[in-house]
C-alpha cells in the first residue's frame, strides 16, 4: 500500500524507506500538544499518511494563526525589470546573457505603465524580478524604487528584488549585505523577498545553479535584510529532480533561520514549469503540490503564513487552502514563469468564487508597512 501511494509521485522520492517505531496517532499527539516534528515523522508522514491525515494535521497548525474559513489574497504583478542575466540556471527559459540578442532593461516610464495598470485593476502589490545584470550598478535599482516611492507612496507596495539578485547586486557593488541592505532602505525599499531560494541545498546548486550563490551566502544576506529593519519572506520550487532529502533540508534551513530571527512573514511553494528549459523534463502533479503543501505547513510551524501558487496552480491552488495555506497571489503578470509554460487567468471572480465555494471567506490583503502579517479574522490579530 505505501508504495502504490508513492508511485503518484515523482521518480525520486521512491527510494524512501519507512521510518521505523512511528505511528500516525505518536505524530498527532505531538501536533495536537504544540509540539514539533522531527526529519523521521515528515519522513513517514510523506511516506504514509493519507490525503485526509495530511489535511487533518495542517488544519490544526493552521489554525494557530487563522479562522479556520478564513484566508487572504493579493492582486498583484511581477515586473521582470530586465531579462539579462549571467547566471545561467538550466530551469530558467527566461533569461538573454549580456551578448545575445533580445536582451532589455526597463526605463522608469515603462515601469509606472506597468504599476498603473496594476492599480486599475485593484492590485496594490508589485514584485520586481530580473536576474544578475552585470550592467545595471546599484544606483539604478535606487533611483528605480525612489521614484516609484515618491510617484505612488503608499498606494501600492512593492518586492524589491529577491535575496538571489541582492546578493549579486552587493557584489558587484564591493558592499557588504549590510551595506547594500542599508542603501536599498534609504531608496524606499520595505521588502526583499525570499525569491532564487529554488531548493536550498548545495547540492542542488551545484547541479543546477552554478553561478548562482550558495546556500550559506542566501541565509546571510536574508539575515542582514532582517538586521537592517527590512520585511522578508521565504520561498521554495519543487518539481526538478530534487530528492526528498533536499526538499526536507530545504523545510528544516528555512524553520532554523526563523527561530533565529523570526523575520519571515510567509513562506510561498511553487512547481517547476519545465517548458522551454535546458533542464526540461515533466510537471509533477497537483496532489504532490498539495501534498507537499501540507507537509510545509505542518513543518513550518513557526512561520505565520503559508501561500499557495495560483500562478503556478491555478484556480486548483486554492484546493491548497484545505491543505494547511491560508493565502494566495492572484497574478497579472510573470514573464520568467509565462517562459516556461505558466498561464496567467484575470477572471479573478471566477477564482474567488471558487474559494468561497470550498468554504472559505476570501479577504483582500493590503501588504503595506505596519500591517500584520495574518488576516483580520487570524487569532493573532
Amino acid at each position: 500500500m505505501v508504495w502504490q501511494r508513492l508511485a503518484l509521485y515523482t521518480g525520486s522520492m521512491s527510494q524512501l524507506t519507512v521510518p521505523l517505531g512511528i505511528t500516525f496517532s505518536d505524530i498527532a499527539a505531538k501536533v495536537t500538544n504544540g509540539s514539533r516534528i522531527g526529519s523521521a515523522e515528515a519522513r513517514w508522514l510523506w511516506i504514509n499518511a493519507s490525503d485526509s491525515e495530511l489535511c487533518s494535521l495542517a488544519a490544526e497548525v493552521r489554525g494557530r494563526f487563522h479562522a479556520s474559513t478564513a484566508c487572504t489574497y493579493m492582486v498583484m504583478r511581477i515586473i521582470n525589470y530586465t531579462n539579462v542575466c549571467v547566471a545561467q540556471c538550466d530551469y530558467c527559459a527566461f533569461y538573454k546573457l549580456p551578448s545575445q540578442d533580445g536582451g532589455y532593461v526597463l526605463s522608469h516610464e515603462e515601469v509606472f505603465v506597468k504599476l498603473d495598470e496594476l492599480l486599475a485593476l485593484g492590485g496594490d502589490l508589485a514584485a520586481f524580478n530580473g536576474g544578475f545584470n552585470p550592467h545595471l550598478p546599484l544606483s539604478y535599482y535606487c533611483d528605480l524604487f525612489a521614484s516609484i516611492r515618491a510617484r505612488y507612496g503608499d498606494s501600492l507596495e512593492f518586492y524589491a528584488l529577491t535575496i538571489a539578485e541582492f546578493v549579486y547586486l552587493a557584489d558587484h557593488a564591493k558592499l557588504s549585505y549590510t551595506a547594500a541592505a542599508a542603501r536599498l532602505k534609504d531608496a524606499g525599499v520595505r521588502w526583499i523577498t525570499g525569491g532564487g531560494s529554488e531548493i536550498l541545498t548545495e547540492e542542488f546548486r551545484a547541479r543546477h545553479s552554478k553561478f548562482k550563490y550558495t546556500v550559506a551566502q542566501y541565509f546571510e544576506a536574508q539575515r542582514a535584510i532582517v538586521d537592517a529593519g527590512l520585511k522578508t519572506t521565504a520561498t521554495m520550487v519543487i518539481g526538478f529532480d530534487e530528492s526528498f532529502e533536499e526538499r526536507l533540508e530545504h523545510l528544516e534551513r528555512t524553520r532554523q533561520f526563523q527561530d533565529e530571527t523570526n523575520g519571515l512573514a510567509s513562506f510561498l511553494c511553487w512547481t517547476f514549469k519545465p517548458y522551454f528549459t535546458q533542464i526540461g523534463g515533466i510537471e509533477i502533479t497537483a496532489a504532490e503540490y498539495l501534498r507537499h503543501l501540507a507537509l510545509c505547513r505542518i513543518y513550518l510551524d513557526n512561520v505565520p503564513r503559508i501561500r499557495t501558487s495560483v500562478l503556478t496552480q491555478n484556480q486548483q491552488a486554492l484546493i491548497g487552502l484545505n491543505y494547511g495555506a491560508d493565502d494566495f497571489d492572484l497574478p497579472i503578470e510573470d514573464e520568467v514563469t509565462q517562459k516556461a509554460g505558466a498561464t496567467i487567468s484575470l477572471d479573478f471572480d471566477r477564482i474567488l468564487n471558487y474559494a468561497r465555494e470550498l468554504g472559505y471567506s476570501p479577504e483582500y490583503r493590503h501588504v503595506s508597512l505596519g500591517n500584520p502579517p495574518w488576516p483580520t479574522g487570524s487569532k493573532l490579530g
